[in-house]
């Protein structure tokens, strides 16, 4: 496996818009902390004063931000499987003696390693945070709620899993992220059916979380309606709300389960085409 992986590792050292983007990525994920200072209009209030750098709900908030930004890696995964057809170092590599499958692997190999860096980086960035702002500084209470990193690291292995099968599939990236956008559009449609056209929303729920944007998407929910401001304004205003907001194992196995699919749909897509 450490063979497959220099091998890719080794493409990703001589691409340099790989490089340019990757490191896009993970300075913008520093700039979580220039948040701090941003001010809430109209009420003058700095955003760090609310409490989202506090441990342990930072683990929560910053995975979060952070996975938005996760389409910069998708650039460079949908890229350098385009980068193999392009170049014709897939057909090279075949030559080399290198099996179809060893090739997915590889490629495979690389997502996870994309994945575990970037956790690594939320976690350190978060932890430096947490320790400068939090108010709450006891180890019990920092090392609380780290289950959002291993959503956070599931969600990242299964979307770029996503990308890796679409850049197979494919062929361009420019095509395979524009495919990426319309099917987040078409879950979006089926769940509007299943809402407001066939079934009741908590029907419609239970079957969208089994889409894999969806249930991506349901891994780490959003963070802003537990900041004590949100929730004592529901309050006075008599909409107060409850929501559940934990990592839950089921939505866990499922991405896990479409990231096997996902690279195994893409080494049967490589075996059955004559490359």
């Amino acid at each position: 496996m450490l063979r497959l992986l220099a091998i890719e590792l080794h493409k990703l050292r001589y691409n340099k818009s790989a490089k340019v983007i990757s490191l896009v990525y993970f300075i913008l994920i520093t700039f979580i902390a220039l948040i701090a200072s941003i001010e809430i209009p109209l009420i003058n209030v700095r955003l760090a004063e609310q409490g989202i750098f506090n441990f342990p709900y930072i683990w929560h908030f910053n995975t979060y931000i952070a996975a938005i930004l996760k389409l910069f890696l998708a650039i460079v995964i949908v890229s350098m499987m385009a980068n193999e057809y392009s170049n014709r170092t897939l057909k090279q590599n075949l030559i080399d003696g290198l099996s179809k499958w060893e090739f997915v692997l590889s490629k495979f190999l690389t997502v996870v390693l994309f994945s575990v860096l970037s956790t690594l980086f939320v976690f350190v960035v978060s932890l430096l945070l947490g320790l400068k702002f939090s108010d709450y500084t006891e180890a019990s209470i920092i090392f609380s709620d780290l289950e959002y990193l291993l959503a956070y690291f599931v969600k990242l292995l299964g979307f770029f899993s996503f990308c890796l099968f679409l850049g197979v599939l494919v062929k361009r990236s420019a095509f395979a992220l524009g495919f990426l956008f319309v099917w987040n559009i078409i879950e979006g449609v089926i769940y509007g059916l299943l809402r407001w056209k066939i079934l009741d929303e908590d029907t419609a729920d239970k079957i969208i979380q089994f889409f894999p944007l969806s249930a991506m998407s349901n891994l780490i929910v959003e963070p802003f309606s537990r900041l004590g401001a949100i929730q004592s304004a529901a309050n006075q205003i008599g909409d107060g709300f409850s929501k559940d907001y934990s990592v839950h194992s089921t939505t866990l196995i499922i991405v896990l389960a479409w990231t096997v699919i996902f690279v195994y749909g893409s080494y049967y897509i490589l075996k059955k085409r004559d490359i």
